[in-house]
């Protein structure tokens, strides 16, 4: 009976050391993969964050968080996430439709046709909540008017009102009728963001914080609420880059522009390894009411030709290794990239500390779709 129980307890331990060592060689392949990406291009340093079926979540990082002083990257260190943000600005609002406090096809006049600059706001009384969300609005985008970027570099101390950013577009004949295109526009989310505000009457970055960061133990995604964010890397964006005229965007501990200005349009600051959890918590029916999945995913295509659509805050990509669900995320000095791979149930995301896009040597995209050919390529143990 005594050897009966040796044995069994030899298995068990066999079993367990067995499973631990299976996930070292995976992570050393990604690792290498990651390093070999860097040694090829020029960019300063990037995190991998990936998500496994079983929920098994961790990051990996590769360079530099500062590239004069040298300081390695860690798996841990913060970004600001670009337009990944809307992800969380979607959530909220596909939520309030699930409390029937919002509809997708409700006229945005419904919820803010009082509001004194809404007579100027072009095909303002044609748009829907559903076409603010899948970018069909035809509202252009306001943060690249190049008044915009001077006032921003001006003025860097500068808290933004949502009013104050749609000044920029007010009066400007639209590309197309509502619903009749598709243009991607931060504006959108902006505007989206004010609808959702006047429905709950509270300010949306407490909303995102209590209902979704709090909620989801996202502990290394925050708001950008101002010029300090501590926790953020040194972001890197190009000598006379428009966006505050400096390469390195974070200067004596300050961003050099206000990332507040982002908003609703993105406005989270976060690491690989959430985004990847949050991507999970999304896709399969956690985050996202699950009956409202099917909308959220019913997207339109980007432009002519292409396989590439868009849902509602989501962005719907063919890849040889399958459809993908995510978001990719611009800001001065990073770029982000964010993929769920619902055939395999695993996600990846990618940020890296630059946003001079040629010196990634390729699309971010190419090394989500690599890592997840590394993670399929993983013995599996039973």
């Amino acid at each position: 009976m005594a050897m009966k129980r040796f044995f069994s307890l030899f298995v068990l331990l066999f079993l367990a050391a067995s499973s631990s060592l299976a996930q070292v060689p995976l992570q050393q392949r990604l690792q290498t993969r990651l390093d070999e990406w860097h040694k090829s291009a020029s960019f300063p340093g990037a995190t991998l964050g990936v998500c496994l079926v079983d929920g098994k979540c961790f990051a990996l990082a590769t360079g530099y968080s500062d590239r004069d002083a040298r300081t390695p990257m860690k798996p841990s260190d913060m970004m600001l996430g670009g337009s990944t943000g809307k992800t969380y600005v979607a959530a909220l609002a596909l939520g309030l439709v699930k409390e029937g406090k919002l509809g997708l096809d409700d006229r945005l006049e419904t919820y803010l046709g009082k509001e004194a600059w809404f007579a100027r706001l072009p095909n303002g009384p044609d748009i829907t909540i559903r076409m603010l969300m899948n970018h069909t609005s035809g509202l252009v985008r306001y943060e690249f008017k190049q008044q915009f970027a001077r006032d921003i570099t001006a003025d860097p101390d500068k808290s933004w009102t949502p009013a104050e950013r749609l000044a920029y577009i007010l009066g400007e004949k639209p590309p197309f009728e509502a619903g009749k295109g598709w243009e991607y526009s931060d504006t959108n989310y902006i505007v989206l963001g004010m609808v959702i505000e006047k429905v709950t009457g509270k300010p949306y970055f407490d909303l995102a914080r209590t209902g979704l960061l709090e909620k989801y133990r996202l502990t290394r995604t925050t708001p950008q609420e101002g010029r300090v964010i501590p926790g953020v890397v040194q972001g890197y964006a190009g000598d006379n880059n428009p966006f505050g005229g400096k390469d390195a965007m974070i200067q004596g501990g300050k961003f050099s522009i206000n990332p507040q200005l982002e908003w609703c349009g993105g406005g989270m600051a976060t690491n690989s390894e959430d985004l990847a959890r949050w991507a999970k918590l999304m896709y399969e029916g956690e985050a996202i009411p699950r009956d409202l999945l099917p909308q959220m995913l019913d997207g339109v295509a980007v432009a002519p030709g292409r396989d590439v659509k868009y849902g509602l805050g989501v962005m719907i990509r063919p890849t040889r290794l399958g459809v993908s669900y995510g978001h990719s995320g611009f800001f001065p000095g990073y770029l982000t990239d964010l993929m769920y791979f619902p055939e395999h149930k695993i996600s990846v995301a990618v940020q890296v500390n630059t946003s001079v896009v040629p010196n990634l040597g390729g699309p971010s995209s190419r090394i989500l779709v690599d890592s997840l050919e590394t993670i399929l390529a993983e013995p599996r143990t039973k």
